[in-house]
């Protein structure tokens, strides 16, 4: 009977000890490497009319948008091509706003965009935008310099309107995986 007791008693601990391994191997974690991802910041600028008409605004930002997905897709290749790596599919993209800004002749060379302003969405981070010309007040109690000019011959109205040149800038973000 001591036999059969003893014997019992080792199966059941080799029973246990199998058991126990068995769970601490289904718990134990499994790692797998971490995906590689590269991720970069498109960007595009498109010349736009200082009185564009909605139509042509969103024309000139789709057309951004494009062009800065075709921007960021060189610039995810060229890092990739650095580290030893070829890129995936893109995993991600986001539209990351734009804005307008025109350069004219006049005292600060800045003029105001007078068109129509296409959609830029909101962008999931801080963009800084351009500062539109004549937007800043001046402090309490400050007063415009004055300065005597000479006189010079006046500039027709259609002269200064074609000087003006706008830029519409934009920006997107995307993710893609390397391998």
């Amino acid at each position: 009977m001591r036999v059969v007791i003893a014997a019992s008693s080792a199966t059941a601990a080799a029973l246990a000890a199998v058991g126990v391994l068995g769970v601490a191997s289904a718990e134990a974690p499994t790692t797998t490497p971490p995906q590689r991802m590269v991720s970069v910041q498109g960007v595009a600028t498109e010349a736009l009319d200082q009185h564009a008409s909605a139509s042509t605004a969103v024309a000139a930002y789709h057309q951004g948008m494009v062009d800065a997905v075709a921007d960021g897709l060189s610039k995810a290749q060229l890092l990739a091509g650095k580290v030893g790596a070829s890129l995936g599919p893109v995993q991600s993209v986001v539209e990351g706003g734009g804005y307008i800004s025109c350069v004219g002749v006049g005292e600060s060379g800045n003029v105001e965009y007078e068109g129509a302003q296409p959609d830029f969405g909101s962008p999931g981070v801080s963009i800084p935008t351009a500062p539109r010309a004549g937007s800043a007040r001046p402090l309490a109690g400050a007063r415009k310099p004055t300065a005597r000019r000479r006189k010079s011959r006046r500039v027709p109205a259609a002269h200064k309107a074609n000087a003006a040149s706008c830029t519409l800038s934009t920006q997107v973000s995307l993710v893609y995986p390397l391998s």
